[in-house]
């Protein structure tokens, strides 16, 4: 037990930009409740897409709105498996790999992360924008995204790095539909 808190100590403390550690992608209500553990099966390549999202995508999204919170970032395929099989909101894990499962490349080899995030200054009305659907076209102009899905919980969204972006924008909101789906 020990050396796995080591463990996770030295991996939460790995930099991968200038506002974001680690350990902020780490949290999981899930891992918390049932107590699994969430550390990657491959900490090297997690730490690599981990850092292409934090600099790509969220840093952009700091230095244009300010903080941002992390609602949910990286999980292991085992507790990402867990999620999905007791209906927790998670995918299946094929679907997942190079998104909230990023120590594991996709079906095609490629690397990617996602977190879910909330930007409290868009929520405090203290933006220029004035909708969600604002939000995603701002990002879509300003941002090298892979994939975006908005829910109405707090504005909150899931946005991801992959080395092969799509960009495509989904909404939960209302009736789930495609907001922007193949360029």
């Amino acid at each position: 037990m020990k050396s796995t808190f080591r463990h996770l100590e030295k991996l939460g403390q790995v930099k991968l930009s200038r506002h974001f550690q680690m350990r902020q992608f780490l949290y999981s209500e899930i891992a918390m409740a049932y107590g699994i553990p969430n550390t990657p099966d491959d900490p090297a390549l997690a730490i690599e897409a981990g850092t292409q999202l934090c600099e790509n995508i969220l840093e952009p999204l700091v230095e244009a709105f300010g903080p941002i919170i992390i609602r949910s970032g990286f999980r292991s395929a085992r507790l990402n498996k867990f999620g999905n099989e007791h209906g927790l909101n998670c995918a299946k894990n094929e679907s997942n790999y190079a998104h909230h499962i990023w120590d594991h490349r996709d079906a095609n080899g490629h690397m990617g992360a996602t977190a879910c995030i909330v930007i409290p200054a868009f929520n405090a009305g203290k933006t220029d924008l004035e909708s969600w659907q604002d939000l995603a076209w701002w990002i879509d102009d300003h941002v090298p995204y892979n994939w975006m899905t908005f829910f109405s919980k707090d504005n909150a969204f899931n946005i991801g790095w992959h080395e092969k972006p799509q960009r495509l924008i989904y909404s939960r909101i209302g009736k789930p539909h495609w907001v922007k789906r193949y360029q």
